[in-house]
């Protein structure tokens, strides 16, 4: 059973800065995409930020490029979303998931974490 354990979220005050981590159980990551997405309260789940695992080709929601950074360390099976000049309008709960496929769609994601709370006050 894979699981996907997301940390690393708290309240900070606009233009700081969060990591976030997602800890993978066995080796899950290998071979597929991995991804982050947020759900701020009443509205869709959202595309935030992808990357193969193997290395490269990182996108972005325009929301957050240039401001947010997604990473992997291969040995420790962990995707990181590093979080800089955070905005009110980040404030959302951020959710890791490993797919197959290239793609921002949260549906072609099979496995997710259960989320992490990222408070950013003004």
């Amino acid at each position: 059973q894979v699981q996907l354990v997301e940390s690393g979220g708290r309240s900070v005050q606009a233009g700081g800065s969060l990591r976030l981590s997602c800890q993978a159980s066995a080796r899950p990551f290998t071979g597929t995409i991995t991804g982050w997405f947020r759900q701020a309260p009443g509205k869709e789940r959202e595309f935030v930020a992808l990357m193969r695992w193997r290395g490269g080709s990182e996108f972005y929601a325009d929301s957050v490029k240039g401001r947010f950074t997604i990473s992997r360390d291969n040995p420790e099976n962990t995707l990181y979303l590093q979080m800089d000049s955070l905005k009110p309008e980040d404030k959302a709960v951020y959710h890791c998931a490993r797919g197959s496929q290239y793609t921002t769609n949260p549906q072609a994601y099979d496995y997710w974490g259960q989320g992490t709370q990222v408070t950013v006050a003004s």
